[in-house]
């Protein structure tokens, strides 16, 4: 799927999240299911960070850019090195390690010993760079071009310096899951996780499917493109996608927003 596709599913991901937790009696704050929606929407972009012309690749300039050349580079070294006979050859890393469950969850776990040990500045460096992301996939019309980096990092940092001042006040949510001291922000990695997650599956709808299982062997083939039969398959930025799945998501995250907030 597209950029604006995955950030869309992401933050309505974690709105379900959030409507599972006050069904099961666990209310999240509500800084906490907007941060979490937030972080969900960018980490559902996160992925592609194998990908040079993906969203990432330029969200943060030179920086980005570099950075996708040496994941792509590492993915496709381990790609090699993992490949049985059956999987195919290639020239690139594009959805492989960073497409999969194990990534996902190794970047999740990262993400909250980061949170945990590095404090608050920890804490906003995460919300910037995935409110970034979220920003870029949510309004990517409203992006493009090099002229509106600076005024979508500067939206960012303003916004996470004020997300994490009234999560940080009692009760609004730095300890909504994690209560010990000095675990208040051990929740930070869980949207990370869902929202990498929340990507493959969207990928693993297309035409080329995706390797999520990995490192799980699965007949001749350790890259296994998971995905639903050919027919219900579709081709990323197609109609299917604009017209039926964009909107859905649309709907069923405002749903889960307000069961999440006791709403409905």
């Amino acid at each position: 799927m597209m950029g604006p596709a995955h950030s869309l599913s992401g933050a309505a991901a974690w709105l379900g999240v959030g409507a599972a937790a006050a069904a099961a009696g666990h209310t999240m704050p509500w800084p906490v299911l907007l941060a979490g929606a937030l972080i969900c929407a960018g980490a559902a972009l996160a992925p592609d960070l194998d990908h040079k012309a993906a969203t990432i690749s330029r969200a943060f300039g030179p920086l980005s850019r570099w950075l996708c050349e040496i994941v792509d580079k590492l993915s496709y070294a381990v790609y090699k090195s993992t490949r049985k006979p059956g999987d195919p050859r290639r020239s690139g890393g594009h959805r492989t390690l960073t497409h999969t469950w194990l990534w996902a969850v190794l970047i999740g776990a990262g993400t909250s010993v980061l949170a945990i040990t590095g404090g608050r500045w920890a804490v906003l460096v995460i919300l910037f760079v995935h409110l970034v992301l979220a920003i870029e996939g949510l309004l990517w019309r409203a992006t493009r071009g090099s002229s509106a980096d600076v005024l979508v990092w500067l939206l960012a940092a303003t916004s996470a310096w004020i997300i994490a001042g009234v999560l940080d006040k009692p009760g609004n949510g730095a300890d909504w899951l994690f209560t010990a001291p000095g675990q208040e922000y051990l929740w930070l990695g869980l949207p990370i996780v869902l929202g990498a997650l929340v990507h493959d599956i969207g990928d693993a709808l297309t035409v080329s499917g995706c390797p999520i299982l990995w490192p799980i062997p699965i007949g001749r083939k350790r890259w296994y493109p998971v995905g639903p039969p050919g027919p219900m398959r579709f081709r990323a930025g197609s109609w299917v996608e604009l017209r039926v799945l964009m909107p859905a998501f649309m709907v069923l995250g405002g749903v889960g927003g307000a069961a999440a907030l006791n709403v409905i």
